[in-house]
């Protein structure tokens, strides 16, 4: 496999509780079947004390078996495994940590600068995951298939899914009123039950920045804003699905 995409790999297995250099050789393992760790270091070129140590780390993260033997070998967890097992426990991890640590009260009402693409990505699936009445929703039609299945899920348990976009959604997005507007602007805009706003720009960029407030007066702005430009749209093009 080409160095490039190991390394695009290794640092996404990083996201999953492995260091580089366990990435490297837990790679190297599904590559390659049931290796001793000399192999792995003859393979990897990573001395044999850090591999015999990574190796040990991976067995104890549940990344690799030991096969014990004449000559110990290790074989990597298939990759869906290793990591379904990791969400699991961070799923469940989650819950312990909601349940326990000290709240420190509702929100802040302030304006509140989220920066970078993947920072804002994650806001609006939390916010998505918060809604209790209706959510509206317009941004670049590029990213609006990755919240597909929360948008569907939202209308199907009758709350109000509103979006507007400048093209054509891909698919349907069941359950939802969708407005086609005239803009093309890569803006993000997002209300859900008249009570947060999250608004910037969205081009997939980590210099990408959104302004995230739950400010009664701002709010309120923003969703007559919306509002207004929702019955612009009525009057001169209509609705395209219910």
């Amino acid at each position: 496999m080409d160095n490039t995409i190991l390394g695009i790999l290794a640092e996404k297995l990083v996201q999953f509780g492995l260091t580089r250099q366990e990435a490297t050789i837990y790679l190297c393992l599904l590559q390659n079947k049931d290796l001793s760790g000399y192999e792995v270091s003859k393979i990897t070129g990573i001395s044999r004390s850090n591999v015999y140590s990574a190796l040990a780390s991976l067995v104890e993260k549940g990344a690799a078996y030991l096969l014990e033997g004449e000559t110990n070998k290790y074989t990597a967890v298939a990759a869906e495994e290793f990591c379904g097992n990791r969400i699991r426990r961070l799923a469940a991890l989650k819950q312990e940590l909601a349940a326990q640590i000290p709240q420190i009260g509702d929100s802040s009402e302030g304006y509140i600068t989220i920066a970078s693409h993947r920072h804002i990505m994650d806001k609006i699936y939390h916010m998505l995951e918060h809604v209790e009445y209706r959510v509206y929703l317009s941004m670049p039609s590029e990213y609006l298939e990755q919240f597909r299945q929360h948008l569907e899920q939202l209308a199907a348990d009758g709350k109000k899914v509103v979006i507007l976009t400048g093209d054509l959604p891909p698919a349907e997005i069941k359950g939802s009123i969708i407005y086609q507007t005239d803009k093309r602007d890569g803006q993000l805009r997002l209300i859900v039950d008249s009570s947060y706003v999250l608004t910037g720009e969205m081009t997939g960029n980590v210099t990408d920045s959104c302004l995230y407030c739950g400010q009664k007066n701002f709010v309120d702005v923003f969703k007559e804003s919306l509002r207004n430009e929702i019955k612009l749209i009525q009057l001169t093009k209509g609705d395209i699905q219910k």
